[in-house]
C-alpha cells in the first residue's frame, strides 16, 4: 500500500483540475501538489518557531484560569 488517497487525487485532477484521464497520469506527483495549491499552504509550525513565539509572547501567571479569584 503506497499511503497516497489515489481516489481523492482522481476527484481533485479529473473534478477541480478539469484535467483528463491521460493528462492526470502524465504530471508527476511534484507537479499534481502545485497546481492543487499545496505550495501555497503555510509552512508547517517548527520547534525553532515555536520557541520564538514563545519568548515574544511569555505566558502570563500559572495556569488557564490567570485573572480569576
Amino acid at each position: 500500500m503506497s499511503g497516497l488517497d489515489w481516489a481523492g487525487l482522481l476527484r481533485a485532477g479529473l473534478g477541480q483540475l478539469r484535467l483528463t484521464p491521460e493528462q492526470f497520469w502524465r504530471l508527476s506527483p511534484a507537479e499534481l501538489r502545485i497546481m492543487l495549491g499545496a505550495e501555497a499552504a503555510p509552512a508547517p509550525l517548527t520547534r525553532a518557531r515555536l520557541d520564538e513565539l514563545a519568548a515574544a509572547y511569555p505566558d502570563q501567571g500559572k495556569g488557564w484560569d490567570h485573572g480569576r479569584d
